[in-house]
Order: structure tokens, then sequence, then C-alpha cells
């Protein structure tokens, strides 16, 4: 299950993509927000994060207008990777090398088509290992 979030700003985006997930048979756990009405985005970045950070949901994708504040509050969660990718290279290395378990966009950024590229590579790669396995590992010591 891939817990899915968003502000205002990435709403009508947030429901592209849910629909597009659905439709390949991929469940959301959908933590809002539910309209277009201006509303802040920690608010949902945090529910969506603490589901992946628990296991809850295996991976996690948040959306605002830039991606950046809902990323930046994803990753104030412990235990959380979320990178901001506008492009496939970069959700495809988030995932090789960082191991990244969120996904931000930005949807006056990305469109829904390259928003679904970006999420079907991001969802499909896996961790490499190795030498980016002790970089993750120093990476996630910065929390404690």
């Amino acid at each position: 299950m891939i817990a899915i979030a968003s502000d205002h700003g990435g709403y009508m985006l947030k429901e592209h993509i849910k629909a597009y997930l659905a439709a390949k048979g991929i469940t959301c756990e959908d933590f809002g927000t539910n309209s277009t009405d201006s509303c802040d985005y920690p608010d949902f970045a945090k529910p969506a994060a603490e589901a992946v950070a628990s296991g809850q949901c295996e991976k996690g994708i948040v959306i605002c207008t830039t991606g950046i504040g809902i990323s930046i509050s994803a990753n104030k969660v412990k235990g959380i990777r979320c990178a901001l990718c506008a492009d496939t290279l970069s959700a495809e290395m988030t995932r090789r090398h960082n191991d990244a378990n969120m996904l931000a966009m930005g949807a006056g950024i990305v469109g829904p088509l390259l928003a679904e590229r970006i999420v079907d590579t991001f969802l499909s790669t896996e961790f490499e290992g190795g030498r980016h396995a002790r970089r993750v590992a120093k990476m996630m010591e910065i929390e404690q």
C-alpha cells in the first residue's frame, strides 16, 4: 500500500495519481487533503510519513505546488527519506542510491503524464545496497 497526501496545491495531481495507481492495481491510503480549499501541507505530510515510517504503508507520495514544503515536512518524521523529484532520473537514482521511501512532487512543476512516469520509476526501482547502504546508514544516524 502506498501512502499519498497533498495540500490544496497538489490536490488535483494527487487525485490523478491515485486513479492512475488504482488502474494499475496499486492501492493507496489517502491522508488528505480532500479539496482545493487552502490548507497547510504539514497537516497531511506528517500522517502519510508516519504511515511509511511505521511500516503501515510500503512507500509514500506527497504533493504540493512546488513539492518543497511537503518534502521538508515529511522528512521531519524519523525514518523518512523523502526525495523531491521532477524527472525520472532523479526518481531512479534516489531509489537506487538513497533508498528513498517517499517521493515528493510539485504539481506546479510537473504535469500529470510526467508525474505518472516519475511515480512508475520510483515504485519500480530497487535499492542497490552495497556502498550505498553504508551511506544511507550514516544519513539515518544523523537523526539520532
